[in-house]
């Protein structure tokens, strides 16, 4: 697998020239979580393990676990996580999401994050290369199985946060309330801001009170065409 070398926010990753990229929905998810600490991290559907490994130079106390499917991304991980120099506190999994009880010990996380595949089987155009098939479409994991996992990996109020489509915003506030997670803040991201939604960033919390903080939207590019700043400041430009 021919491979770049990439630096992103000051960290150095290895990724494949053409299969499975991360894009800037990655780096809004890691900036969206919030919480002052945190001490056990799952990052499910972590690809190369960029989000994992931003949140563990974050949480410089954490122990962070990258649970990922696929074998050659899985493998790209641990490089990865080598290459950091954060071999002690994370882990990678090589593992499938809709086994939950294979991931780890129930209740023994605080915070889980996901960058899972937005579009249900036959919803749009299917990749032919398959590691961007399997992390942009549900051929390996649907959404529900997803909240599932992490409804069951998270402590009492533990937080979850993922990045999704707008689309999908009735079914996820339903399946998230479903697996006893209250959504408690949302973000919508535009490409610029005459234009709709392009994704959704939420935060939901196992066991809380109702009640949805819904936040300004985030504009990824201005007039011009070039980054806001804010999303220069996310991105560390």
């Amino acid at each position: 697998m021919e491979l770049t070398l990439d630096v992103i926010k000051g960290l150095r990753l290895y990724q494949p020239r053409r299969g499975y990229r991360f894009s800037l929905d990655a780096l809004l998810l890691e900036d969206f979580v919030r919480p002052p600490r945190a001490e056990r991290i799952a990052d499910l559907g972590a690809g190369v393990g960029i989000v994992g490994l931003l949140l563990a130079r974050r949480y410089r106390r954490a122990r962070v676990l990258l649970v990922e499917l696929q074998p050659p991304l899985a493998e790209l991980a641990r490089k990865n996580v080598a290459l950091s120099g954060l071999s002690r506190r994370v882990q990678v999994l090589q593992a499938d999401v809709r086994e939950p009880k294979g991931l780890g010990e129930a209740g023994g996380f605080d915070l889980v994050v996901s960058n899972p595949p937005y579009r249900r089987p036959g919803a749009g155009r299917l990749s032919p290369t398959e590691q961007r098939a399997v992390a942009r479409h549900e051929l390996a994991l649907s959404l529900q199985e997803l909240l599932r996992a992490a409804a069951y990996l998270l402590r009492n109020k533990g937080r979850f946060f993922l990045v999704h489509h707008p689309e999908r915003l009735v079914e996820l506030l339903l399946g998230l309330r479903a697996h006893g997670l209250e959504p408690k803040r949302l973000r919508a991201v535009h490409g610029r801001a005459h234009l709709r939604a392009k994704v959704l960033l939420l935060e939901a919390v196992k066991g809380a009170e109702p009640g949805l903080l819904w936040e300004p939207p985030l504009v990824v590019y201005g007039p011009d065409g070039a980054y806001t700043q804010e999303a220069r400041d996310i991105c560390q430009l």
